[in-house]
C-alpha cells in the first residue's frame, strides 16, 4: 500500500479520471495523502501574445476550481496547478515530493503512441516510484 500518491488529472474525454481516483483509493494506506496535479502545457509565445491576460487567468481559475471539486472526493487531498511539459513535470515533482505511487489515466492511443500516451509513456519510463496507468 502507498502513503503519498500523485494523481495527474487531464480534463478531456479520453482520460478516465474517476477510474484513476478509484485505483488510487484502492492502493492507498488508511492515512495516505493524495496530490491532484494538472499541468498546463506551455503556449508558444507567438500565440500567447494574442491571448488577453484575463483569459489566461480565468482559464487557470476554472481549472483550479475543477481540481478542488475533484479533491473533495479523496481524503487528505491537495491540488496543484502548474505550467510546463506534463511528462517532465510529473516525473520531477514525484521525485521532489517523495511520491511513492503515481496513478494516471491514459487515452486509448493510436499507432503513433504505440501502447501508451506520450505523457504516460514518459512517466512510466522515467519515474523512480510505482506507476499505475488506467485506461
Amino acid at each position: 500500500m502507498y502513503s503519498n500518491i500523485l494523481v495527474p488529472v487531464v480534463f478531456d474525454e479520453g482520460h478516465d479520471t474517476q477510474a484513476s481516483f478509484l485505483a488510487a483509493r484502492a492502493l492507498a494506506n488508511d492515512d495516505a495523502r493524495f496530490t491532484l496535479l494538472h499541468v498546463m502545457e506551455a503556449i508558444p509565445a507567438y500565440v500567447a501574445t494574442q491571448i488577453p491576460a484575463e483569459v489566461m487567468a480565468r482559464s487557470r481559475d476554472e481549472i483550479n476550481a475543477k481540481l478542488k471539486q475533484l479533491a473533495a472526493g479523496l481524503p487528505n487531498a491537495t491540488v496543484l496547478l502548474e505550467s510546463g511539459h506534463a511528462g517532465r513535470f510529473i516525473v520531477d515533482y514525484a521525485a521532489e515530493a517523495g511520491t511513492d505511487c503515481i496513478v494516471m489515466a491514459s487515452h486509448k492511443p493510436g499507432i503513433e503512441n504505440l501502447f501508451l500516451g506520450s505523457t504516460a509513456d514518459r512517466v512510466v519510463r522515467h519515474a523512480k516510484c510505482s506507476v499505475h496507468v488506467i485506461r
